[in-house]
């Protein structure tokens, strides 16, 4: 979804409040926020900013990881907890992503308009290889609480 090195003036990022996004600014580090998605910024030492978080569905208002395991997508927490994805997330994160690009001048690429990116393609199908299973590739659990 990003793949971009370009920094971001403080202008830019004062405007994103007008254009319906939640930013909270702290000691350098910008966190943007809508749609129940979220991405960070980082002050670089010149005075730009860079992005460090790229767009990414927030659960209980923490970042997660979009996770492809070949039969389902994941959302992967940074405890390792996975929970399934719902359309209605994938939506939300493809809208956000393209009013952040626009309201930050980024160009979208025909490649990187066509659907979502995961952070973590990790299957095969093969038993022996590399991602055979799943959870066990990417460092995953289930959520005791969930069942």
């Amino acid at each position: 979804m990003w793949y971009v090195n370009k920094l971001f003036t403080q202008a830019q990022i004062e405007s994103l409040s007008a254009k319906g996004f939640v930013v909270r600014n702290s000691g350098g580090v910008v966190r943007i926020e809508k749609y129940n998605c979220g991405s960070e910024l980082r002050k670089e030492p010149q005075g730009a900013f860079g992005m460090t978080i790229i767009p990414s569905i927030m659960l209980q208002g923490q970042f997660t990881n979009l996770w492809d395991a070949g039969y389902q997508k994941f959302l992967l927490t940074h405890e390792g907890k996975k929970y399934p994805v719902r359309v209605t997330q994938l939506g939300d994160l493809r809208k956000f992503n393209e009013e952040l690009r626009t309201a930050l001048g980024v160009p979208t690429y025909y490649n990187e308009a066509l659907g979502s990116t995961c952070h973590y393609s990790v299957y095969d199908r093969v038993k022996g290889r590399v991602g055979d299973v799943p959870d066990e590739t990417v460092g995953a659990h289930e959520d005791a609480e969930s069942h």
